[in-house]
């Protein structure tokens, strides 16, 4: 069961005008579960992307790429899952890139206004003709008001849709923000197995919602972690269709500009945690908190050590306060002249350690007792400088495995 994660209420998702999703079962690999999502953006909205880092790509983050780079303006995105169409080269792409025509035939678009995206096995071709077969079905169920069925449509190994919606007031109307994510495991930065789709009605200049979409991820998807394994398939993409019936957002330092950001990154946040609150085989929700570092760079570094390390989770699983392999982890994060006399650890409100050992006062009790909680803190209090940041994971439980070594089956 995901840590403290509750589906979403439909009505709690809130339609963004301009944007209508539709949602089919086209048998790609069970039979009979939505695993086809399309959605379709009105002409003159804009679209933004990030996508993962991983060398070897899936062809449809190639193929994404290549369309958003055209600028001629997104008209409709496509989603499968069942099969990551990745590490399947040339045949990949041109799988990719037939889905993109078959749908832009249906909405009677080019093919570069189309952006496709796959979430699944790694090295399986594609399926195309099963897609690009329940591509009618899905583009016969468009609605704005289709959210709860495309977060369970991008549903691979999850347990629970993912989405959030937040509303705003703008100079006296309201502006929607909704998104939807996927990802429960081979989850780590840059991306994260992770889809992401956010949108908003607000008409934003594509520089500022660029900026939107860096500073949001940055906050959210690139601090989480449930396995250290980046993936090869991972996008987040924001959508703005302009259709709230407001000046385009053309200044970063307006309230308007702000109040926007807010809400898009409150929303990337929110899907975030929820990845790894239903971290394959969870049963602890971990915030790992750095501070005082001479930069955010080597605040992360020993935050990602912390949370990437399997002696730690594995420990965290077992309500176990064998809290010395966080102390192990901090010393090998690669900081080279971290004076670990000035380190402090905090598990929750309990200090555990400073001066380079066990603090005085700290009594085994007062870590278990933290340690059996499904939510916790770990604050390390680096003392170099005054630079901070916040990541989120979870712990390695008998699940994980399980889960994994028979994700084909």
């Amino acid at each position: 069961m995901p840590v403290n994660l509750n589906p979403p209420l439909p009505d709690q998702l809130f339609p963004v005008a301009g944007l209508s999703l539709g949602v089919a079962a086209a048998n790609i690999k069970k039979p009979g579960r939505k695993d086809l999502l399309v959605m379709t953006l009105r002409e003159g909205g804009r679209a933004a992307g990030v996508f993962t880092q991983n060398r070897f790509c899936a062809a449809p983050v190639v193929v994404s790429r290549a369309h958003l780079g055209t600028g001629r303006g997104i008209r409709g995105l496509l989603v499968n899952t069942g099969n990551a169409n990745a590490g399947t080269g040339e045949e990949g792409l041109a799988h990719a890139r037939r889905t993109c025509r078959d749908l832009a035939a249906l909405l009677g678009c080019d093919e570069t206004q189309v952006l496709p995206f796959s979430t699944g096995v790694i090295m399986e071709p594609l399926p195309v003709e099963r897609v690009s077969a329940g591509l009618p079905a899905a583009v016969a169920d468009l609605g704005e008001d289709n959210w709860f069925n495309a977060a369970q449509a991008i549903m691979t190994t999850d347990t629970v849709p993912k989405a959030a919606s937040r509303r705003i007031e703008l100079n006296g109307r309201t502006v929607t923000v909704t998104g939807i994510a996927k990802g429960s495991g081979m989850i780590h930065p840059d991306m994260a197995t992770m889809l992401g789709f956010i949108a908003t009605d607000a008409a934003i200049a594509q520089p500022l919602l660029d900026a939107t979409l860096r500073h949001a991820v940055g906050r959210s998807f690139n601090r989480v972690t449930v396995d250290g394994d980046t993936s090869t398939n991972d996008a987040c993409i924001l959508l703005a269709t302009g259709a709230a019936d407001l000046p385009e957002i053309v200044d970063p330092h307006s309230p308007e500009f702000l109040a926007v950001q807010a809400a898009v990154t409150a929303v990337a946040t929110r899907l975030a945690q929820a990845i790894v609150r239903d971290g394959e085989g969870a049963t602890k929700f971990i915030t790992i908190a750095v501070e005082g570092g001479k930069d955010e760079g080597e605040c992360g570094k020993v935050a990602y050590a912390i949370a990437h390390s399997p002696l730690v989770k594995t420990a965290f699983f077992a309500s176990d306060p064998n809290l010395g392999r966080i102390l192990a982890a901090i010393g090998y994060a690669g900081i080279a002249d971290l004076e670990v006399e000035r380190i402090r650890l905090y598990l929750g409100d309990v200090l555990v350690a400073e001066k380079g050992g066990r603090a005085a006062g700290y009594r085994e009790a007062d870590g278990q007792r933290v340690m059996k909680q499904e939510e916790i803190t770990v604050r390390v209090a680096l003392d170099r400088g005054t630079a901070s940041t916040t990541v989120w994971t979870c712990d390695f439980s008998y699940d994980y495995v399980k889960i994994n070594a028979e994700y084909r089956s």
